[in-house]
């Protein structure tokens, strides 16, 4: 048995000092747990909470709905980029659009999305 192997079996020798299952455990979680298909849907949503670019957007239309050109300008990038990351999170139901005469406005689709930014700013300033 390698070292890294020894390591591994000491660590779990350190959180469980016996190896078995807790059937009323797992079938407590199994009856509450979600449909693949659910997870997969989350999974692919928390995908788009994971780049730099989004995150900037959806937290400039947490604090004010906002036309691409107040986005390109906050953000100081050019409104193909800023356009193509819209439409991402509009097709994922995380921004939603309203039109007055040749404007468009953006705006966070429901406050779900607002509570998923604060948690996250607030666990990583825990850290």
């Amino acid at each position: 048995m390698s070292k890294n192997n020894l390591s591994t079996k000491k660590s779990i020798a350190e959180t469980c000092e016996t190896i078995g299952i807790h059937p009323e455990t797992i079938s407590m979680v199994f009856s509450k747990m979600p449909d693949s298909s659910s997870l997969l849907e989350l999974a692919d949503m928390f995908k788009l909470f994971g780049d730099n670019t989004r995150i900037r957007i959806l937290w400039a239309l947490s604090e004010s709905e906002m036309c691409v050109c107040d986005l390109c300008a906050l953000l100081e990038m050019k409104q193909p980029a800023v356009s193509h990351q819209l439409k991402n999170l509009k097709q994922s139901r995380i921004v939603k659009i309203r039109r007055e005469g040749k404007v468009i406005y953006y705006s966070l689709d429901d406050a779900h999305i607002r509570t998923l930014l604060n948690l996250g700013m607030e666990h990583i300033q825990e850290l």
